[in-house]
C-alpha cells in the first residue's frame, strides 16, 4: 500500500448527501439503481450504484450516503454518474454503503 500525505487526502472530495430518489437502472450490466443525492450547497447529482443486493429503492430515499464528489464525469451504459457512491464490500463482494451514524448537514466534508 502507498502511503499517501495529508495533503494528498485533503484533495478528496467525500461529502455526505440525501437519497433523494432511487430507480432501477437496467442498462448498467452489472444490477445497478441509478441514485439522485442531495448534496447541499453542492448540488444534486446524480450516480449509478451497485447496491441491490442490500438495497431496495424505497429504503434507500432518506437515508444519508458518502460520495466522492470531485471525480470527473463517467459514462456508465446510456448514463452520465457525477459522482462515486462509496462502500464496502462485505463477504460476498456485494456492496454496503458508507454512511453516518447521526445525521449531518448535506455537503459536509469527511474530515
Amino acid at each position: 500500500m502507498e502511503t499517501i500525505t495529508w495533503h494528498d487526502f485533503e484533495k478528496v472530495e467525500l461529502r455526505v448527501g440525501t437519497v433523494l430518489e432511487a430507480i432501477d437502472f437496467p442498462e448498467a450490466r452489472k444490477p445497478a439503481f441509478k441514485v439522485r443525492v442531495d448534496f447541499g450547497g453542492f448540488g444534486i447529482r446524480w450516480s449509478s450504484a451497485q447496491i441491490t443486493k442490500h438495497y431496495t429503492k424505497e429504503e434507500l430515499v432518506g437515508r444519508q450516503i458518502v460520495g466522492v464528489t470531485n471525480f470527473p464525469k463517467k459514462q456508465i451504459a446510456n448514463f452520465m454518474s457525477e459522482f462515486l457512491v462509496t462502500g464496502f464490500a462485505d463477504e460476498n463482494g456485494d456492496i454496503v454503503l458508507t454512511a453516518v451514524e447521526k445525521p449531518v448537514p448535506n455537503g459536509s466534508k469527511l474530515i
